[in-house]
């Protein structure tokens, strides 16, 4: 069969891989706040979304007996589609909160197996094509597809109430169906464009125990790495801070001044947030790789573990000062999502490091699930504790927690010239 430019799938492919995570992890906030529940309620349920990607290396390698990679992500593409529709006619209803928390769940899964299957997919396909500048492209829409939905359709959302006269159940469901939409166009664009590969075979590849043997092996071996208990305390506390903070500090943006919050309007949250934070946390992460590959990651770990902790400060700052100016607020988010940004790549650097060997890539998808259990656990109960003391008190225990970060920073194990870029003609780093 002919072969595909890539350029006509591969965006596309990895724009629907950001939608359903930006909806599951991000929209969903500003839905459930302006549908009036309390802050507790919110970090506490949207937590749990954060389950399939913590069990994302039980289900997902059960997927390669059944059906080929690319029928996975057409199939998964329509399900994505159809919950978001279920999202869009549950909220204008009585029921609109078992409706819409069932509907993300569906939309969670579905995207954790689209995950999988996309880069399976991408790689059979890209084998024998050299693909490094795709990576850049794959990572360059997901962006954007975090953007676009954090931003735009938060916007659009905030723009459809005032339209219908702050009718918020009836603007979100709305948006929810137009995204519903633009899903099922992906769906049928991928149907028709994604090419049909020879290497890409299904339901023969074993048998369920077989794959079950091949987990219980992955995890046992995981469990038997040199350094585990620094390194799994590195996992999960590392980014202790961030998990405490990433959701109510979006609540924070939102919520009424009264309440302590800076009252921003949805169209001035997904410009801040959603647009200017988010291009900030690429950008954080852009400096931080390239600081890496110049000259590995022991010159830059220490600088990165106080860049993930110290910038909750521009929230303590926020929280106390109360500022009215979206120029001096857009500034603080950006600035803090930068830092982030930059820090991560330290915790992305172990997680590869600590992964290879034998089994690299199930080891690496645990230690995903570990970081994904380290959200959920510190974000479960993030909302109740800002109720408890109030935002300037909380953002100023989530900076003490930063000591934590510290602490597992001094005891992590992990080559300083991890990371640096070197010669072809010269040895890699392991």
């Amino acid at each position: 069969m002919k072969k595909r430019n890539p350029w006509s799938w591969v965006p596309t492919l990895y724009f629907a891989e950001g939608l359903p995570y930006v909806a599951v992890t991000a929209i969903s906030l500003i839905l459930y706040k302006q549908l009036g529940l309390h802050n507790a309620e919110i970090t506490f349920y949207l937590s749990w979304l954060l389950l399939p990607w913590v069990i994302k290396p039980l289900w997902c390698p059960f997927i390669n007996l059944l059906q080929t990679k690319r029928w996975w992500v057409v199939a998964m593409e329509l399900l994505i589609g159809a919950a978001f529709g279920g999202v869009a006619f549950t909220i204008p209803t009585s029921l609109w909160l078992q409706g819409t928390l069932f509907f993300f769940w569906v939309m969670a899964f579905a995207s954790i197996t689209h995950d999988y299957a996309a880069g399976c997919y991408y790689m059979v396909e890209m084998e024998e094509t050299s693909h490094h500048w795709l990576v850049r492209i794959r990572s360059a829409f997901f962006c954007l597809a975090t953007i676009f939905g954090q931003g735009i359709l938060v916007m659009v959302a905030g723009n459809l109430q005032v339209i219908y006269r702050n009718s918020i159940s009836y603007s979100w469901s709305l948006m929810f169906y137009g995204t519903c939409g633009l899903l099922i166009a992906l769906w049928l664009w991928h149907t028709y464009i994604l090419p049909f590969s020879r290497e890409d075979r299904g339901g023969d590849v074993s048998s369920p125990a077989q794959v079950w043997e091949g987990i219980c092996h992955s995890f046992q071996s995981f469990f038997h790495k040199p350094h585990l208990v620094t390194s799994l305390c590195f996992i999960l506390f590392f980014i202790l801070p961030e998990g405490l903070l990433s959701k109510v500090s979006a609540l924070f943006l939102i919520d009424a001044i009264h309440n302590g919050g800076l009252g921003l309007s949805p169209q001035e949250f997904g410009l801040v947030q959603g647009t200017v934070g988010v291009i900030g946390l690429s950008f954080g992460g852009l400096i931080g790789s390239i600081a890496v590959k110049k000259e590995g990651i022991g010159k830059w770990i220490w600088l990165m573990a106080c860049a993930v902790t110290v910038p909750d400060l521009f929230y303590a700052y926020l929280s106390s000062e109360l500022p009215r100016s979206l120029a001096v607020i857009s500034a603080s988010v950006f600035l803090q999502h930068f830092c982030y940004g930059f820090g991560y790549t330290a915790y992305a650097l172990f997680l590869i490091s600590f992964s290879r060997g034998e089994d690299s890539n199930r080891h690496y998808a645990i230690c995903a699930g570990l970081m994904s259990l380290s959200w959920m656990l510190s974000g479960m109960f993030s909302g109740a504790l800002q109720e408890a003391v109030g935002y300037r008190r909380f953002f100023l225990i989530v900076m003490a927690c930063g000591i934590a970060t510290l602490i597992v920073t001094l005891f992590v194990n992990i080559r300083p010239t991890f990371g640096r870029k070197v010669p072809d003609d010269e040895d890699v780093e392991e």
